[in-house]
Parts: C-alpha cells; structure tokens; sequence
C-alpha cells in the first residue's frame, strides 16, 4: 500500500502567514462565530480545525445517541438544522447528522476552514499573536479560541486507581454497551450522559450507579427563565475568574420516559461516591465494597486551553476571568476571546457567544 503523503504546510518554514483574526475549532461555536465574522464583511480570517473532518466532536459520540435522546441542538445562525435532514430522520445517529450539518453549513458560506489543522500553542509577540500549528505558524491580530472540551476528559483521583485490574474507560471512549455483556459496570457520574450510557449498559449487564452529589431530576418543561437563570450561575463563575461549572450541574435532570422506565427497572438506584478503588472493584469509606469488571468514567470534561498556556491568562484560582457582554472576551488579553467556554458550552449558548466574540473583538482591534 502507498504510504500516505503528510497534509503540505500552509506557510513556509520560518515565516507565519497574517491574517486579522484566527478561529481555532470549528465546532458549534467556532462556527458561529466565523459567520458572524463573515457578516461584518471581516475577510482577512481563518479557521484552524485539528479534525480530518466536518464536525467538531460530534463524530465520535456513540452509536446509541440519536437526534431523540441528544440535548437539542440549536441552529447556527442562517441555516437552520432541519433543512439538512431528511424525512423521519429523529433515530438517526447524532454522529452522522450533526456532522453532515457542520459540513453543509461550512459549504453554504463558504467559510474558510483549514483541516486538519492542529494549534499547539499561542504566544504573544508584541501587537500580534502567533499560532503555531503542525502545519505552519500564523500572525493575528485576534483570536477566538472554540476547543470546548472533548479533548479533555476528566477522570477524578481516586487512591487505587492503579491498582484496578478490570477495564477504565471514559465517556469519550464508550462505543456500544455489547462489549459489556454479562458484566459488572459501575458507572460514575450525575450528567445526562451518565444517565444515557446507564440507560444502555444495565439492559446487559449489572450496574452500580455512582454519583458525588445527589441526583436531581426536574418535572416537566425546562423553561427560558429557568435557563436564563442557569446560565447567570455559570457566567458568574467565570467573571469571577473561577472554574466553571457546567450548565446541566445547576439545571437538574429531565425526568423523562426513559428514565422513569429506568426507576421501574431498578436500574437507578443510586450509591455515594465511593473513597478508593481496589484491584477488584470500589471501596467506601465504611469498609462496604463492591466489584467491578468495567469502572466506566461519566465524569465529564474541563475545557481545552493547552494551546494558550504561554499567554498566562489563568487566574490563582485554576479559571481565566472573562469580561464582555456575554462573558468571552478574556480580562487579561482583550484580544483573545473564549467560545464555548462558561457560559456558552451548550449549543445555543455557543451560537450567541459566537456572535457576541465577533462583534466585540473586530470593535476592539479597530476593524468596524
């Protein structure tokens, strides 16, 4: 077989191409935000995305999550998501659709999306901004960074972790719950996620249900007050220079057919954080003990900022204070914006913060 040729860099060795504005990720966020650029009559932009592929991380969510059991997702801003489905598409999977969305959409505005393209880190030299990539180094003026979180899972530290000789896995790692048939899977987490793979896994095997807080499952509608007010929480955090949390942590769990069928079936009966991990299982700190052939992590993501370490926009606390009418204009370095970050991690979050990022960062470096 022919040895595949590696991607040609996109500046010449030693030189970095210039451009206004640099837009890393091109997801549900990223975007966003490079139409909104588009529609201020911004030019001289690019989007930098690590992905072979239209997408963002939609692509590797598991087989089992459709369009009916995803969060819903919100269209990015003029083209809306049902037009690019076609009839009785709701059972499809999230993995196929989402995608062919990204890609049309990217196709219908003619956005100027580089892949695969791999930002390693950000620095700062005088007015400017230099992105380093695995292909080739660029100069902004501006960045917006739209990485969300898929490329870091968080999985908490717990003593033992070593010692387990069954299988550990993250939500980002699941694919199918047939690989655990006939198993015991402790499932720790307290998200929707958590729920849904537990909804999956204990129709085939045994279960154990582990969360740090107690679950909270909501009645009915989740309404827009209700969301608004959610989102308040979360952007607080983030003025603050704190680390935020997620959205869904305020908002509670939707109590739905499905899980109520899951009540009926015993399958959410919950257990507290356990305080060790031994080589055959969980132990609690009253000795009680459980084992385990599959220890699956739920524990969701923290946001992906490796690539601007250099910048030192970190507060003590381990978050980047943000400013800016939705909270994405970063309080250290106005020239760098955050998307998908806070505040607007959900999908119609993302779309809003990608609007507020353009406008505010082309007013902030003169170009409106």
């Amino acid at each position: 077989m022919a040895e595949l040729s590696a991607p040609r860099r996109l500046s010449p060795p030693g030189a970095a191409l210039k451009v206004d504005v640099a837009v890393i990720g091109a997801g549900q966020a990223g975007l966003s935000a490079a139409y909104h650029l588009q529609t201020l009559g911004q030019r001289r932009f690019v989007v930098l995305d690590a992905g072979s592929s239209p997408g963002g991380a939609w692509p590797f969510r598991w087989p089992g999550l459709t369009l009916s059991t995803v969060n819903r997702i919100h269209d990015l801003p003029g083209l809306a998501f049902s037009d690019t489905l076609g009839p009785d598409e709701t059972q499809v999977q999230a993995s196929v659709t989402v995608p062919h969305y990204f890609e049309v959409y990217e196709r219908t505005f003619d956005l100027p999306v580089r892949r695969p393209v791999r930002v390693t880190r950000v620095t700062s030299h005088g007015e400017r901004l230099k992105v380093e990539t695995d292909r080739g180094d660029f100069s902004a003026r501006g960045i917006i960074s739209a990485t969300g979180t898929w490329e870091a899972p968080f999985i908490p530290d717990i003593p033992g972790a070593d010692r387990f000789k069954g299988r550990q896995l993250h939500t980002r790692d699941y694919r199918t719950a047939g690989e655990f048939t006939g198993q015991h899977v402790i499932v720790v987490g307290g998200g929707i996620s958590a729920v849904q793979l537990l909804d999956e896994v204990s129709r085939v095997a045994t279960t154990t249900w582990v969360t740090r807080r107690e679950p909270v499952f909501r009645e009915g509608p989740f309404g827009d007050d209700a969301g608004r007010a959610a989102v308040a929480l979360v952007e607080d955090r983030v003025r603050r220079g704190l680390p935020p949390e997620s959205v869904v942590s305020v908002t509670g769990l939707p109590m739905t057919p499905a899980i109520r069928a899951m009540q009926a079936r015993g399958a959410l009966q919950r257990l507290p954080m356990f305080s060790e991990i031994t080589e055959i299982g969980v132990r609690w700190p009253d000795g009680t003990e459980v084992g385990a052939d599959v220890i699956l992590w739920c524990t969701g993501f923290r946001s992906a900022l490796d690539h601007l370490a250099p910048l030192g926009l970190r507060e003590a606390s381990g978050g980047v204070q943000m400013t800016g009418r939705l909270a994405t204009q970063v309080a250290r370095d106005p020239r760098i914006h955050l998307v998908g970050y806070g505040p607007s991690a959900s999908t119609i979050g993302a779309n809003r913060a990608g609007r507020a990022a353009a406008t505010e960062l082309l007013t902030f470096l003169g170009l409106r």
